[in-house]
């Protein structure tokens, strides 16, 4: 699977930076914001939109999928806000993030600061039909909460 990054003026000077796998193991790219050299203060119960200055390509039947991360999650009370957010193969935009910060102090955000993970997956898309009785289950339509009442 390839991804490919456009290639802006920014990218060449390196002031935006491409995403990048920490470790070998490692799930996600780290991304990072681009802020034109300016800080982003998230205040406590607010959320921002961030922009990364990618523009991506992502091969069709996969998708980006934009997470937290843990440690800026735990550590200061910020996290991504419609985790995990979704970028379509079909999406060629600037790639942002929505931060939104839990804490009771404000967050500051500086270029080049990671601010989010990209995994990228792969998916199926559903044939959608209707019929007029679902299959029994042992759930059934057992809701939130209902497996742990045994």
């Amino acid at each position: 699977m390839k991804i490919k990054f456009l290639e802006t003026e920014e990218v060449k000077n390196k002031t935006v930076q491409l995403p990048k796998y920490e470790t070998e193991g490692s799930a996600g790219m780290d991304i990072r914001a681009f802020t034109d050299n300016k800080t982003i203060v998230i205040e406590p119960f607010d959320r921002a939109m961030i922009p990364t200055g990618l523009y991506a390509e992502i091969e069709q039947g996969h998708e980006a999928q934009i997470r937290p991360r843990s440690g800026m999650s735990a550590k200061y009370g910020v996290t991504v806000l419609n985790a995990p957010g979704t970028i379509d193969s079909d999406f060629t935009g600037e790639i942002k993030v929505i931060l939104i910060n839990l804490s009771n102090r404000p967050f500051i955000i500086s270029d080049g600061d990671r601010i989010a993970q990209m995994v990228i997956s792969k998916y199926e898309q559903a044939e959608v039909t209707t019929t007029e009785k679902l299959s029994d289950t042992e759930r059934g339509a057992g809701g939130f909460g209902h497996t742990g009442n045994k």
